[in-house]
This record gives C-alpha cells, structure tokens and sequence, in this order.
C-alpha cells in the first residue's frame, strides 16, 4: 500500500530528513498558498505534483508525489494496483504531450473499477501536462475537475504547468539538490560566479582558485547537471535553485 506522508507545510520541516531518499515519496498537502492562488485564476478541484528534475525522481519514477488528492483514493489506487489497469495511465507514459482523460478513454475505456474509484472520490477529467528540459521528461502536473476544461483552459493550464511545478518542488530541491547532484562548493561557487558573465580568469580572481582549477570544477559540474557546456549547465542551475 502507498504510504502517504503528513503535510509538509513549511521548507524547515524537511531538516529532519538526512537525504532525499528519506522523505516520503508520497505526500499530501492540506494547503498551499500558491496553488490557492493558481486555483482562483483557474478554479480545479485536485492537483497533482510528480517528478523532480533529479535522476531517479523524475516523472514516471512513482517516487516524488505531492498532492491534495483524497488520501483513500490514492491509498486504494495503489493497493489496488490500477496504474496497470487504467488507459489514461499507460498513455501519460508514452506521451511528450498534454494528454485529457476523457480523449483517452474515448479510445480505451476505463475498467469498470477505475470509473467507480474515480467517481466515487471525485477525481474526473484528470488532464496531465508533461514538463522536460532537454527533451527528457523530469515532471508532470496533473489537475482534475467535474467538468472538462476546454480549449482555452488547457492552454492556460500548459503555460502555468512549468511555474507551479518549480514552486511547489523548490523546498525539496533547494534543500536536497545540491547534496542528490553531489556538486562541491567549489563547482557551486564557479557556476554562481560563471552566470554573472566571468571568464575562467575573472572567477579565478573572485574565487580564490587557480585558473586550472576553475575550469576544472565547471567541468565537473557541466557533466554532474547533465548539460552539454557551460551557458547551459548555468541556466540549469538556475532553474533547478541551485544558484541565484
């Protein structure tokens, strides 16, 4: 049976867990001022937030869930093992794209057991956008409503998916990314001083460290973030809150 933590309300709460293979890979949030606000610009009735731009805990992964769900409907989801069974499943898998319930059921209804769990807790019209960097897939936001949204609502939902994820994953990763992605002081500190424009030389300078050395850490860090060369290994880290 999935294990569903209580709330995590306030970023210092995740102090007590020494690495982010500790915290709960389930969580259900009571509430979140942000997602308040994002549910009076667009009203919803549940949300789901998968996936954190950290290999192992990417969408898909099953491991990083916060979510204001019914607590016993995903408990019997899961006890009951209906990831397997239901098509709406199976097509956010395979898919890069925004994908509605209700278009995938139109060509693989739900087993009889889905519809009635689903209905019963009121989780209808679950509609999921996919967010990647680099073409991989690292999180996912799932909101649900009694009425389908409609064209307009889905485009809204798609260009709001990216900043609800980054906020209400940004206490988990600023607290455990640095330590997950095993970057060093040192590769963090040439990065910050990289993303205000400086050359090997002038971080050298700033840091403290030899040329060598700077080039060394960037070096690292580059292949650690899973970026192709230094601009983009700096817009990762800042994405991710590694650096400001």
């Amino acid at each position: 049976m999935t294990s569903i933590a209580e709330p995590i309300a306030a970023p210092q709460e995740l102090d007590v867990f020494p690495d982010l293979k500790a915290v709960p890979k389930h969580r259900h949030f009571l509430r979140n001022d942000y997602i308040d606000r994002f549910r009076m610009a667009l009203p919803f009735d549940y949300i789901a937030v998968s996936g954190l731009d950290l290999d192992q805990y990417r969408f898909g992964q099953g491991v990083s869930i916060d979510t204001d769900m019914p607590v016993s409907f995903i408990k019997e989801y899961a006890s009951e093992n209906l990831f397997a069974a239901d098509p709406f499943v199976h097509a956010v898998t395979a898919s890069s794209s925004t994908i509605v319930e209700r278009e995938v059921y139109a060509q693989a209804p739900p087993p009889e057991r889905v519809k009635a769990l689903t209905a019963h807790h009121g989780v209808l019209n679950r509609t999921l956008i996919p967010i990647a960097r680099n073409g991989a897939i690292y999180g996912a936001v799932c909101v649900t409503r009694s009425t389908p949204f409609n064209d307009n609502e889905i485009a809204f939902l798609t260009a709001m998916a990216v900043p609800v994820h980054t906020q209400v994953t940004k206490p988990l990763m600023d607290r455990f990314a640095v330590q997950h992605l095993r970057l060093s002081k040192g590769e963090i500190a040439c990065l910050r001083a990289a993303s205000r424009g400086l050359t090997s030389q002038a971080i050298s300078q700033s840091t403290g460290y030899q040329n060598d050395t700077v080039n060394s850490y960037l070096k690292s860090a580059i292949s650690k973030l899973g970026a192709d060369n230094r601009t983009q290994a700096i817009a990762d880290a800042i994405r991710m809150g590694l650096i400001e």
